[in-house]
């Protein structure tokens, strides 16, 4: 049976309102970087992180790693956006520091990944393949929404984020002088006019009266 998180996970990246989710601990093939994702080389970042996943995927598939045929849906493409505080909330797209990754399913081993990766490698020429590490991720407690539309009219998502986060007590968890939130993207840009396009936008959060304070900003609203 093919597993497709569409279907078996709609808690966490269909909601259909804001809501507060735990989120578990899961493994992903990531790739850091700066600047500003509207550059070409930003896209070939994210073909390096395609390429590999789907050469899994491929694999698992088909039994070739020794493994009982395991078929699924790879998984979104996801990224964690961080900003520097600014005083007036706007953010330089050239400041930017981001996370890109896919999650991979628990066939996949740290072990497989790093053999498949030399494999593809020989095969496919982008450097960006060297970037890639294999990592667990935790997140935790989170605020999720979401946003349907371009990247241009988020705001008006973040502003509904901002009320349960009230309303619940809860505060973003601090990340020092910046601003983070993850995306998870459901749309494919190349096939979905920006009207249309869905993502969902998370934040990690904690209880209020923490060692964290909420939100005195508007940046959040820019992101």
């Amino acid at each position: 049976m093919k597993y497709e998180w569409r279907k078996l996970e709609k808690e966490l990246y269909l909601p259909k309102k804001p809501t507060v989710i735990e989120v578990p601990t899961y493994q992903f093939i990531s790739l850091s970087g700066s600047g500003n994702p509207n550059r070409p080389e930003f896209s070939e970042e994210i073909a390096a992180l395609y390429t590999i996943s789907y050469s899994l995927r491929m694999g698992l598939k088909k039994g070739a790693f020794g493994n009982e045929p395991f078929e699924y849906t790879v998984f979104p493409l996801e990224g964690v956006w961080t900003s520097l505080t600014k005083p007036d909330g706007a953010v330089n797209k050239e400041e930017l520091i981001y996370k890109i990754m896919i999650r991979q399913p628990e066939p996949v081993t740290e072990t497989l990944f790093q053999e498949q990766l030399l494999a593809v490698k020989e095969k496919k020429d982008n450097p960006n393949l060297e970037k890639l590490i294999f990592e667990r991720y935790e997140e935790g407690l989170c605020l999720q929404a979401m946003h349907t539309g371009s990247f241009d009219t988020e705001a008006e998502t973040f502003a509904k984020m901002k009320e349960l986060l009230k309303q619940e007590q809860l505060v973003i968890r601090p990340t020092m002088d910046t601003f983070q939130h993850r995306e998870i993207y459901l749309s494919d840009p190349r096939k979905v006019s920006p009207d249309k396009a869905k993502t969902v936008l998370r934040w990690a959060v904690e209880a209020e009266g923490g060692i964290c304070l909420l939100y005195t900003s508007d940046a959040a609203d820019e992101l």
